[in-house]
């Protein structure tokens, strides 16, 4: 088997993206994993490596969760079917139910990213209110399909796709006067929010803004959806980040985690008189459509991840979230090179200051190609490396190191890491 992945490394070079190789070794990323251990990664050396980033928010539960393993397992040993051309899944219906029953919204569409959820909740909105306007915040991530690419921080990943999905606005991150200006459109159908902007920093919504937000979106019947994709299933301590608001959401997304990290799944929630709005004569129940929505393995394995995510799991995370914010500012918060900490649960961004010397330029470091981009952030993500814990800088901001380990991690892997990012800083700032 390692012998076949390593070849496979070599394939993909080949034969999907070669300049994804080549950033993984320039940046010296441990990439070539071949096996796991207790939920951590392996590599073709025998390290094992704390995987800090859990795969990008997919790997919540660590890799391979057993639990979530022996799900689809038990699936693939009976013999129901896993796909139902009739588009009516009883397991889809199920996994519904219960997140009905644990989030209060009684509608459902399934997809496979979170980015299709995204699509859907947009395309929700439209048909639900007749109206063509969306609203957006500066600074997000809502994916890379052309409808969430029009919501996109402006950067490569926006750029070189427009002409973009018209009727889209991007307001100030925060500012109140352009909000109430964009609601004042009565045009306007949504307003597509992130609870914590994480490519952009680990950016929490400022409470007062939250409130005028939930308030008056309430008042001009605009819909407001909470792009949970990052921040939903636990990750701040809450099944939902938006729990919190003000005023429950019209429409939720999720993604990443919902597969429990085995298999891609998303979903877009919803309240049914909105799904009725939109979809509810028989001319249009299948209007938004997606071939494998509701197929029986994704939904076993969401139906796995959504037990594993009980209370005893969402109070655990509260625990460790409050240890790893004490270990960040007990050992990372004094150096020179922190400029903030911030987050909540087991989602924390350290946004680090950009230091003036050639060795923190990319120029220097002979990538002129990523002149203009701060590089501190990823010289310490390279340090850490060598720690033995893979994180990563968030797409929009680069001098921000984005932290969202799986929720196994312990306590004392949470305060290992701490050092080590503050040992990492602390060997940065000496090459001054």
């Amino acid at each position: 088997m390692v012998a076949s992945l390593l070849q496979g490394y070599e394939d993909f070079r080949a034969f999907v993206n070669p300049l994804v190789a080549a950033r993984a070794e320039l940046s010296e990323e441990p990439y070539r994993m071949v096996g796991v251990r207790d939920g951590h990664l392996i590599d073709a050396d025998g390290r094992e490596y704390l995987d800090f980033i859990a795969g990008w928010g997919t790997q919540a539960f660590g890799h391979r969760p057993p639990r979530i393993e022996a799900a689809i397992r038990t699936f693939l040993d009976g013999d129901a079917p896993s796909f139902f051309t009739s588009n009516l899944s009883p397991f889809a219906g199920t996994l519904a139910r219960v997140l009905s029953e644990r989030t209060g919204y009684d509608a459902a569409f399934f997809t496979n990213g979170g980015t299709e959820a995204v699509e859907a909740a947009l395309k929700l909105a439209r048909a639900a209110t007749g109206r063509t306007g969306i609203a957006c915040l500066a600074g997000a991530y809502h994916g890379c399909t052309f409808g969430s690419v029009a919501m996109m921080h402006p950067g490569v990943f926006r750029n070189g796709f427009g002409p973009h999905l018209p009727g889209v606005e991007a307001l100030p991150f925060g500012e109140i006067e352009p909000l109430l200006k964009a609601l004042a459109d009565p045009n306007l159908a949504a307003i597509v929010m992130e609870p914590i902007q994480v490519e952009s920093g680990v950016r929490p919504l400022p409470p007062e803004f939250l409130e005028c937000l939930c308030r008056e979106t309430a008042v001009r019947g605009v819909l407001l959806v909470a792009d949970e994709i990052q921040t939903g299933l636990g990750r701040t301590g809450s099944l939902l980040a938006s729990e919190d608001w003000p005023r429950r959401p019209d429409i939720v997304t999720l993604g990443k985690s919902f597969g429990g990290g085995l298999i891609p799944h998303s979903a877009m929630l919803t309240r049914r008189p909105i799904f009725d709005h939109a979809y509810g004569t028989l001319d249009k129940a299948e209007a938004h459509a997606s071939t494998f929505s509701g197929n029986a393995l994704a939904c076993v394995a969401s139906l796995a991840a959504l037990e594993c995510l009980d209370d005893n799991l969402l109070e655990e995370i509260c625990i460790k979230g409050e240890a790893f914010r004490e270990a960040l500012e007990h050992w990372v918060a004094p150096s020179p090179l922190v400029k903030a900490i911030r987050g909540e649960g087991l989602l924390w961004g350290i946004e680090l200051t950009q230091p003036d010397h050639p060795y923190f330029q990319f120029d220097y470091l002979g990538l002129p190609e990523l002149s203009g981009y701060p590089a501190v952030g990823m010289l310490a993500v390279h340090r850490l490396y060598r720690a033995g814990f893979l994180t990563h800088v968030c797409g929009h901001a680069w001098q921000v190191i984005r932290v969202q380990p799986p929720f196994t991690t312990t306590q004392q892997e949470l305060i290992a890491f701490a050092r080590a990012l503050r040992e990492a800083l602390d060997y940065l700032w000496s090459l001054q």
